[in-house]
C-alpha cells in the first residue's frame, strides 16, 4: 500500500527553491507532484514521491542543507489538526505523547516514539523518528526536515525549560556537521541507529501556559471518532481517505493502492458500506462549509460533488430538516468551535 502524506508537510517548499534560484515546476513533474497541490495543506500526496523530491532537489539547488532550511521556514501548523491538541496540551510530554499516537494523521510512514531513556546521554530523554517505508528510499533531507520541526516545535513549547543535549542522525550526512551543530546547537551524532533528539527530562516535563483544556478536549475527541489508526480497519482508512476526496469507490482504492473489489471485500467483513461512509462524511464537509466558512452556496454545492445548489438545499433538508442557509445562521450564532459531533471543524478538502 502507498503511505501518503499530507502536502502541508512541503510548507515554504516554494519559497525556498525559489530563493535558491531554482524553477520547481520540473521537479514537482518529475516526482508526480502537481504544483497546485502545494497550495492545499490537507491535500494528499505519496510518501516516497515526497521523499525523493526532497533528494532531488538538494542535488538541483546544490544545497546538501536542504531539509534543514526547509524547516526554518516551516512553524507548528505543518502538523495540520495535530497542531491544535500539541498546543492545549498539559505538558510538552503529553503533547509529544499524542502526537505519537496520532501521527498517521499526517502519514502513516513516519513513527514518533518519546524514551524515557535516552540512548546516547546519560540522564536524558529522547524522542526518536522512523520513517517506514517498503525498499525505503534516500531519507537525509527528509530525516533533516522532520528532526528540524521536531526541535522547533519542541523549543517552542517549551520555551527557556528547552535544554538539547545532542542529536543522532541515522545516516552520514552530506553536508559539513558544522551546519547541524549551529542548526540545533548541540552536539550530532552520526550514524546512528535512529534519528533523534536527546533532551533533558525537564524539557519534556514543562508545563504549557496558556493551554485551553476545553479546545484540548474537543480536538481528543473529534480525532477519536474520526482518525482512527489507519492499521486498525479499512473503514477507518476509506473515512480518513474520503476527508481528502470525496470521489467514487475507484477514486479512493485508487489513493488507498488496492483494487476497488478488494477494497469492497473488506469494508463488507467489517460490515461496512462505501456510499454510507461517504454519504457520512459529504454531510459532516457540508455542516462544516455552512457553518464555519464563508464560501458562497453554490461552490459548498461543487466541493460536495453536487450538480447543483438545488441538490445541497434537498440533501440538507433529507439530512438535517432544515436549509443551507439556517445551518449558516445557526453556525454563526453557535461561534467557531461548534461543529458535527463537537468537533473541532477541521477543514475539509475533497478534491475532484
Amino acid at each position: 500500500m502507498t503511505a501518503m502524506v499530507r502536502a502541508g508537510s512541503l510548507q515554504g517548499y516554494l519559497a525556498l527553491m525559489q530563493s535558491l534560484g531554482c524553477k520547481p515546476a520540473g521537479l514537482l513533474s518529475r516526482h508526480r507532484i502537481a504544483s497546485a497541490t502545494l497550495a492545499d495543506e490537507d491535500a494528499l500526496i505519496s510518501l516516497r514521491s515526497g521523499m525523493r523530491l526532497m533528494e532531488a532537489s538538494a542535488i538541483e539547488t546544490g544545497c546538501p542543507d536542504f531539509g534543514l532550511r526547509l524547516s526554518k521556514l516551516q512553524d507548528i501548523s505543518v502538523l495540520g489538526p495535530l497542531a491544535i491538541v500539541l498546543q492545549n496540551a498539559t505538558t510538552v510530554r503529553k503533547a509529544w505523547d499524542y502526537v505519537a499516537r496520532h501521527i498517521f494523521v499526517q502519514t502513516p510512514g513516519l513513527v514518533v516514539t518519546v524514551h524515557d531513556r535516552s540512548s546516547l546521554i546519560a540522564g536524558a530523554v529522547e524522542i526518536s523518528l522512523d520513517l517506514r517505508l517498503p525498499r525505503l528510499p534516500e531519507q537525509r533531507q527528509t530525516i533533516d526536515l522532520c528532526l528540524g520541526d521536531l526541535h522547533h516545535i519542541t523549543q517552542l513549547m517549551a520555551g527557556r525549560s528547552y535544554e538539547l543535549h545532542a542529536v543522532s542522525l541515522p545516516h552520514t550526512p552530506v553536508a559539513p556537521l558544522a551546519v547541524y551543530k549551529r542548526f540545533f546547537n548541540a552536539a550530532v551524532h552520526c550514524d546512528q541507529p535512529r534519528a533523534a533528539l536527546h533532551l533533558s527530562p525537564e524539557t519534556l516535563a514543562t508545563d504549557l501556559r496558556g493551554a485551553n483544556p476545553a479546545l484540548r478536549q474537543i480536538a481528543e475527541d473529534y480525532f477519536e471518532r474520526h482518525f482512527r489508526s489507519p492499521d486498525q480497519s479499512v473503514s477507518a482508512r476509506v473515512r480518513l481517505a474520503l476527508r481528502r476526496t470525496l470521489g467514487s469507490k475507484a477514486d479512493v482504492a485508487q489513493l488507498l493502492a488496492i483494487h476497488p473489489r478488494t477494497l469492497q471485500r473488506h469494508l463488507a467483513a467489517e460490515g461496512a458500506n462505501f456510499e454510507t461512509l461517504r454519504e457520512e462524511t459529504r454531510q459532516e464537509a457540508a455542516l462544516h462549509y455552512l457553518r464555519q466558512t464563508e464560501i458562497p452556496l453554490g461552490r459548498v454545492a461543487d466541493l460536495l460533488g453536487f450538480s447543483e445548489q438545488s441538490v445541497l438545499a434537498r440533501s440538507c433538508r433529507r439530512w438535517f430538516g432544515t436549509t443551507p442557509t439556517a445551518i449558516r445562521r445557526q453556525g454563526e450564532d453557535a461561534g467557531v468551535l461548534r461543529s458535527v459531533g463537537g468537533g473541532t471543524g477541521a477543514p475539509f478538502t475533497p478534491q475532484r
